[in-house]
């Protein structure tokens, strides 16, 4: 399961503590992205966890005071430009050692 958070940049540092210091949230895939690296028109950044229905609720409870949850066609469209990303970079990294 995938959830997507949009963080203020005031909030950033404090969001990256609580994920990455929970026990149950750290060890899930975290991804920080910038909003603006990924064409969007917001100052802030993206959070994309992936992980089980559990991690997901208790992100969304720590997360809950400073990000937003992001729902239907922006969380599509931010999960659709970090995989292209990931592509890419995969693709490049092939391409050297291929």
């Amino acid at each position: 399961m995938k959830e997507v958070f949009f963080i203020h940049m005031e909030n950033y540092s404090k969001a990256k503590n609580v994920v990455f210091t929970d026990d149950v949230v750290a060890r899930q895939t975290v991804n920080f992205r910038e909003a603006r690296a990924l064409g969007m028109q917001k100052d802030g950044y993206y959070l994309e966890i992936d992980g089980p229905q559990e991690a997901i609720h208790r992100a969304k409870e720590l997360l809950a005071e400073i990000a937003k949850v992001v729902e239907h066609k922006e969380k599509e469209e931010v999960l659709h430009k970090i995989k292209a990303e990931e592509d890419k970079a995969a693709e490049g990294f092939g391409s050297l050692f291929g």
